[in-house]
Formats: structure tokens, C-alpha cells, sequence
């Protein structure tokens, strides 16, 4: 296979960046792709060669395959990385790009179309004899049947999209006399996201963690793993906070999952980066959750105890060199943690926030990455994804990880638009999150109105603060002329206030 030379990551974002900062460093030339709102985003910057593909409408952009495979012929590019989401796990994409003569920085087609479609997944895997939760083995074909299975296997049930993931197309039902409205309103969500209305159930798990298996698979045969994740803290099935090693694990159950993992992997004759996610339930069973087809959000706490790059790995295997290690090379180095920093207000359900990035300072110092896409000045739109940065720290143990995020979280400066910090720093400080004794049901369980309402004062020490700056100007001014008036120049208010919140 032909050595990759430049590199068109078909993303935007942080994870744009991320891609485009290893290509540099192994000398590969890097080409950005933009949408109309990206053209002066950081990695549209960043890049060697940036190309315009369209609207701010991802359908019109970063979906559109005919933009991305031109922007990579009209640039000499001869390898695309996709990245996650937008087209990372499109079996028809990574085709495109095989019959293009171009590198796709990902598995094979046939991989990601297996592992996408859940209960294909779920077939394979119990082939594989990787454990699985009880429930339908494939997708519904009629709902008094699934009724049937669902009052054997026990309420709750999970209801899940057969094409998809995160989180969409998912339902809990608690009780029989919800069954079909359960299931109704999980196909129609289904449809809406994937286009897709089939659906599977499964036994809902008491007290469930999510943990995830890092994997990385060569041309040649070769398979491993780079250990566990804990990502149970989550808001509507998606992921806020990652840590990596699981902190629960014992050493028999991590090589149990491990195991588990790498024969996955096999029996879907998988290539390149990719990670499979296991639930586990409050007797220490693990079972299968489903196998993500491309590079995970959370995979920098991998790197931080592992001391690899996943994305020059990716690369390496993409362009057919042989893995040049054994598994007893791949050991774990102290703990790392990630928080997701979104634009998102975690006072109102999450809900996304918009507005200019008025002011954003980054935190530093040792045992402290982060990998972000966005700059000051910068207009937050709900037209992406709210993921801005992922605040990353590393330790000698989980402990000292832990007072690195705490110490970073007071280091963020981001004004203009509300974000998920103050949630973290809950998180952070919580007694079971600091005791690990915590299920994918921290959210419902902990982040209660009272304690939502507790991460309001900070509004109201602004609000005194204001007051009192107000007064020194009041006492300080001369002629009837405030400071303000003096210091703010062609500043417009709200920039100002920042800087004197801050001196204050």
C-alpha cells in the first residue's frame, strides 16, 4: 500500500486539529475542509490547505461525500481521516474512497456496515461467544412477540435502534402497560435520526457502568488491545466525563473484558482504531454494548496511560505497516481523566447555548492537555455539535488526576456562553464519583434541582461584585465621569465587565 503523504480530515472541531497536529509531526501534509460559518474557524487556519464546501448545514457540507472526495482529488490528498461522526462509521463512504483509489483512514467497509447495524452485532458477537444481555437477538418483527420476550427477560427493557447509537432511537420501558408506546416512540425516533425504524430490546441492567475497550488492529493479522475506559457519567446517553483505567476493574475482570474485546474485534475482521463498549451490571457480569467503528472522543485518556498515539496508529495501519509491538509492551502508566467541555447550560437539562465566545482562556501546567476548536471571537451555533474542548489531566494515581481537573476547571475562562464546567467541578467533587461507586444513573441520581440550585450562587457573587466595582467607580470618579467610562474605551460592555469580574 502506498505510504500516505497528505491527509484531508473530512471534520472541523477539536478533533479536526487533533488529526491535523499528529500529521504534522509526521511530516504528512494536512488539508481542511469548511462549512460557510467555519471559514475562519482553527482548523480551517490550522491546516496546510483549507477547501470551502458549503453551507453551515451539515447536510450541505461535512455529509455531502461528492464535496469531501473533490476537495481531496483537487488537493493531491491521498488519504481522508473522518474523524467521529459526521461520515466516520458510513460504510458507503469508506467505499467511495476505496474505489477513488483513496486511503481510508478507518476499517473496511464491511466492518463498519456489520457492526453498525446493532443486532448484526449483537448476532456476531454471540457467535463469538462475547456476552450479551438478554433480549431479541435480532430486530422486531412483531410486537406481541416482543412482548412475549420482553415479560420473559423482566421489566425494565431497553428498546434501541438497530441503526444507530447515542443515544437516539433508545427507550426505557418500566412497565408492561408501556410496551408499545415504549416502542412506538423509539421507532419514530429511529426513523428521524437514521433513517432507519428498526428496533431491538434487551434486559435493562440494574445499577449499570459503561466501560469501554480501547482496540487497535493491523493488515497483517495482529490484535490489541490498549485496556479500559470508565465513561458511566452521562446526559442522555452521551458521555460528559472519562477516565482511564476503569477504577472498579479487578485484574481477572479487566482480563476477562479484555479478552472479551480482541476476539470482538476478530470476528468482525476489524482494521485500524476502533473501541468496544461493554455494560457492566451490579454482579460484576460484563456484556456487549456495541463496537464504535472509528476513534472515540475520550480517546486522549488512553493515550495519557498508554504513551501511544491512536491517530498515528491509524495512520500506520492505514497504509499497511506492520503494528511494531507486542501486547506486554502496552502496559498502564498512572490515571488520566477527560471532561467534555459543551455549550450547554447543565442548570436547564443541558439544553445548548449559543452566543459569541467573548473571552476564552485555556488552563496549563503539568499533567494538563487540551484539545479544543475554538477561539475567542468565535460565534457558538446549534448548527454542530456543542463539544468545544475536552479538558484532559494526568497523574500518578486517580487521585492526583482528580485535583489536576479540579485545579484546570478554576483555570477555564469562557464567557458568552454557558458550558457544562460547573457540572464537572459537581462531578469532581461528588463522594461517589470521588469513591468510584457510581452508574451510568449519576446524573438522575446526584445532579438533583438542590444541586443544581448550588451552582447558581456564582451568578449572584458576580452580581456582588458588580455592585461593588460600581461603587468604586462611583467614589472614584471625577466631574461625574465613571471610571468605566474612562477605562471601557471602544470595548463593548460585556468584554469590559469580564476584565474587571476578573481583577475584582
Amino acid at each position: 500500500m502506498n505510504k500516505i503523504t497528505k491527509v484531508l480530515v473530512a471534520n472541523r472541531g477539536e478533533i479536526a486539529l487533533r488529526v491535523m497536529r499528529t500529521c504534522k509531526e509526521m511530516g504528512i501534509g494536512t488539508v481542511a475542509v469548511y462549512s460557510e460559518p467555519d471559514r475562519t474557524a482553527p482548523h480551517a487556519l490550522y491546516a496546510d490547505e483549507s477547501v470551502y464546501i458549503g453551507e453551515a448545514a451539515s447536510s450541505k457540507s461535512y455529509l455531502v461525500v461528492d464535496k469531501i472526495i473533490d476537495a481531496a482529488k483537487k488537493t493531491g490528498a491521498n488519504a481522508i481521516h473522518p474523524g467521529y461522526g459526521f461520515l466516520s462509521e458510513n460504510a458507503s463512504f469508506s467505499q467511495r474512497c476505496k474505489d477513488e483509489g483513496i486511503i481510508f483512514i478507518g476499517p473496511n467497509p464491511d466492518a463498519i456496515e456489520s457492526m453498525g447495524d446493532k443486532t448484526r452485532a449483537r448476532e456476531i458477537m454471540q457467535d463469538a461467544g462475547v456476552p450479551t444481555p438478554p433480549g431479541t437477538k435480532s430486530a422486531l418483527e412483531d410486537v406481541e412477540e416482543a412482548r412475549g420476550i420482553a415479560h420473559e427477560i423482566g421489566f425494565p427493557v431497553l428498546v434501541k435502534a438497530a441503526a444507530g447509537g447515542g443515544g437516539k432511537g433508545m427507550r426505557i420501558i418500566h412497565k408492561p402497560e408501556d410496551f408499545e408506546s415504549g416502542i412506538k416512540a423509539a421507532k419514530s425516533e429511529a426513523k428521524n435520526a437514521f433513517g432507519d425504524d428498526r428496533v431491538y430490546i434487551e434486559k435493562y441492567l440494574e445499577y449499570p457502568r459503561h466501560v469501554e475497550f480501547q482496540i487497535i488492529a493491523d493488515t497483517h493479522g495482529n490484535f490489541f488491545h490498549l485496556y479500559d475506559r470508565e465513561c458511566s457519567i452521562q446526559r442522555r446517553h452521551q458521555k460528559v466525563v472519562e477516565e482511564a483505567p476503569c477504577p472498579f476493574l479487578t485484574d481477572e475482570l479487566r482480563q476477562a473484558m479484555a479478552d472479551a474485546a480482541v476476539a470482538a474485534a476478530k470476528a468482525c475482521n476489524y482494521t485500524g482504531a476502533g473501541t468496544i463498549e461493554f455494560l457492566v451490571d451490579k454482579h460484576m457480569n460484563f456484556y456487549f454494548l456495541e463496537m464504535n467503528t472509528r476513534l472515540q472522543v475520550e480517546h486522549p485518556v488512553t493515550e495519557q496511560i498508554t504513551g501511544f498515539d491512536l491517530v498515528a496508529l491509524q495512520i500506520a495501519v492505514a497504509q499497511g505497516d506492520v503494528l511494531p509491538f507486542k501486547q506486554e509492551d502496552i502496559q498502564i502508566k498512572g490515571h488520566s481523566l477527560e471532561c467534555r467541555i459543551c455549550a450547554e447550560d447543565p442548570v436547564e437539562q443541558f439544553m445548548p447555548s449559543t452566543g459569541v465566545l467573548e473571552d476564552y482562556q485555556r488552563p496549563s501546567g503539568p499533567g494538563v492537555r487540551v484539545d479544543d476548536g475554538v477561539r475567542s471571537g468565535q460565534k457558538i451555533t446549534i448548527d454542530y455539535d456543542p463539544l468545544m474542548s475536552k479538558l484532559v489531566t494526568f497523574g500518578k494515581d486517580r487521585r492526583t488526576a482528580i485535583n489536576k481537573m479540579k485545579r484546570a476547571l478554576d483555570e477555564y475562562i469562557i464567557s458568552g456562553v454557558r458550558t457544562t464546567i460547573p457540572f464537572c467541578k459537581f462531578v469532581m467533587d461528588h463522594p461517589a464519583f470521588i469513591s468510584a461507586d457510581f452508574s451510568t444513573h449519576f446524573v438522575g441520581d446526584y445532579f438533583t434541582e438542590d444541586a443544581k440550585q448550588k451552582l447558581q450562587p456564582e451568578n449572584l457573587e458576580d452580581a456582588a461584585m458588580i455592585a461593588a466595582v460600581l461603587l468604586s467607580d462611583l467614589q472614584n470618579s471625577k466631574a461625574g465621569k465613571s471610571l468605566a467610562n474612562v477605562e471601557t474605551g471602544s470595548e463593548n460592555g460585556s468584554e469590559w465587565w469580564q476584565r474587571r469580574l476578573r481583577r475584582a
